[in-house]
């Protein structure tokens, strides 16, 4: 078989296969007993989710508060996902295309070029394409929660299904191509939510560029802030990269880190693929740095590649990640409960809590020790408490929250050691954080001392003040009994004038001045 050094430029691209038992043949959604051993990680992912980390987002409507949607056994379950964007004329359709007709060379399912239709490309026994509304329905299909976008998004949004050994290893989600400068049109729905729960369930995003095209428009900068907090998954493809000659291809990387850098707010430089991928390469490409692109392409079609290798280990990272957010954000609104009076001026103490939300996240980060990067935007935040009710806040649950932490601190990190090569997680850590009377273990003996029941030590969820309590109720039995009291003055005063209380004899000689 050929090399990816052999593979003609004009060709499509096609993924490299190994030779022997290599590390993909052993660890790939193709081998029966890596297979297995997914199928029960993935079952004990869904168990934990479910009934660990779900209640809790549920009691304190964690959905309202963030994009998220409650996940399913499908959206757990599912193949890994590779999600594309860029400006249009960036290639996308190109190499879809191109990994199908290597794949399956009778297919007649293709991917458009288009500026208005998501097109989510996945592998099946038979050619079909499923459209949106019914895609959002499909209990096999991943993609329930897109209905929230409503049917101005659904219209645009299509499954087209073929047979591909590609395709058996991951879907691919084409995202409309994005007009250069500020030509875009009204899309009718939210495009940026849209890429953002795509990235959320995505395990790896390509964001291309065109080299002749490297001005970043309003809404691609929007699609490219949307993928914050998955920085791990994102690479950057620079397509077309034969257009230019070598010279020329030195400027016009450094001008597309530039441009990268004053929209991607992160330490560390993306990667970057210089590759040239076509259906048919025009006369006019270049070749004087053919062997570099080559290998470029080759790097790329390995992360490709790799992808049903790290597909359990990156699903529990989301999990991970999202119990977090979730078991934050549970004590944040615990806490706004807390400081909310019992009887009457909710509205306006509400009012108050949220033009010094930043006050009140430090003081729960510093209650429990939380890191501030685990909390949410402000002004996100904020903007869903318009309309927000008392009764909507619910009141700090010790056993929720033990239950979550038992999750982050045993039940993810055991999942994790029973995965292939799961050496190589480098994502979010999975222990909460100690009290500070607990002797530090490592991860490997055990990593979380606290169970859900635990014996002769107060629990960090309990009230660090529970005289304040008691506080409470004094100051609201006096304040009762005053009320009643000049209730009591003023109405028989009143009953007196009008000659209602004749017979009252010792109550009106008591009330006489």
């Amino acid at each position: 078989m050929s090399s990816s050094a052999d593979l003609k430029a004009d060709s499509p691209i096609s993924l490299p296969q190994p030779n022997g038992t290599s590390e993909f043949e052993v660890a790939s959604l193709k081998n029966p007993e890596y297979v297995r051993k997914f199928d029960r990680v993935i079952d004990d992912l869904q168990d934990v989710y479910s009934h660990k980390i779900r209640p809790l987002e549920k009691a304190y409507n964690y959905e309202h508060f963030s994009s998220s949607a409650p996940l399913g056994n499908d959206d757990i379950a599912a193949r890994p996902l590779v999600l594309l964007i860029g400006q249009y004329s960036t290639g996308k359709t190109t190499f879809i295309n191109s990994l199908l007709k290597k794949s399956y060379p009778n297919s007649h399912i293709g991917v458009e070029p288009t500026t208005d239709r998501f097109v989510a490309v996945m592998d099946n026994p038979t050619e079909r394409i499923i459209p949106g509304n019914a895609a959002a329905v499909s209990s096999n299909l991943p993609f329930k929660g897109l209905d929230k976008f409503g049917q101005a998004f659904l219209s645009r949004f299509q499954v087209s299904q073929t047979p591909s050994p590609v395709l058996q290893n991951f879907t691919i989600v084409d995202t409309p191509g994005i007009l250069s400068g500020d030509k875009q049109r009204d899309r009718g729905y939210d495009y940026t939510s849209v890429i953002e729960w795509f990235a959320e369930r995505a395990d790896l995003v390509l964001l291309l560029f065109d080299s002749h095209k490297l001005d970043i428009s309003n809404e691609l900068k929007a699609a490219i802030h949307a993928l914050k907090g998955h920085e791990e998954k994102v690479r950057v493809v620079l397509n077309k990269s034969d257009m230019v000659s070598q010279q020329q291809l030195m400027r016009v990387y450094g001008a597309l880190m530039w441009s990268l850098g004053k929209v991607v707010h992160t330490p560390e430089v993306m990667r970057v693929y210089l590759v040239s991928i076509w259906l048919e390469r025009p006369p006019n490409a270049f070749d004087d740095c053919r062997s570099l692109l080559e290998s470029e392409k080759k790097d790329l079609l390995t992360d490709l590649q790799q992808l049903p290798i790290n597909a359990a280990i990156r699903k529990v990272n989301e999990i991970v990640k999202r119990a977090r957010l979730a078991r934050v954000h549970a004590l944040i609104m615990a806490h706004l409960r807390e400081q909310m009076p019992s009887f009457y001026g909710k509205a306006a103490a509400l009012k108050q809590l949220s033009d010094n939300l930043p006050r009140e996240f430090k003081a729960v980060s510093k209650k429990y020790r939380l890191p501030m990067g685990d909390f949410p935007d402000v002004e996100k935040f904020k903007e869903a408490l318009i309309g927000m009710r008392f009764e909507q806040f619910g009141a700090l649950n010790e056993k929720l929250l033990l239950a979550s932490d038992q999750a982050l601190g045993t039940d993810l990190p055991k999942l994790l050691q029973r995965l292939p090569h799961h050496s190589s997680f480098t994502g979010t850590t999975a222990r909460p954080e100690v009290d500070s009377d607990e002797e530090e273990h490592s991860s490997e003996e055990r990593p979380l001392k606290r169970g859900l029941s635990r014996v002769g030590t107060r629990s960090r969820y309990a009230p660090v003040k529970p005289e304040r309590d008691v506080s409470a109720i004094i100051y609201n039995i006096v304040l009762f009994t005053l009320v009643l009291f000049f209730a009591t003055v003023v109405g028989g005063g009143i009953a007196m004038k009008m000659g209602w209380v004749d017979g009252m004899g010792p109550l009106i000689e008591f009330l006489k001045p």
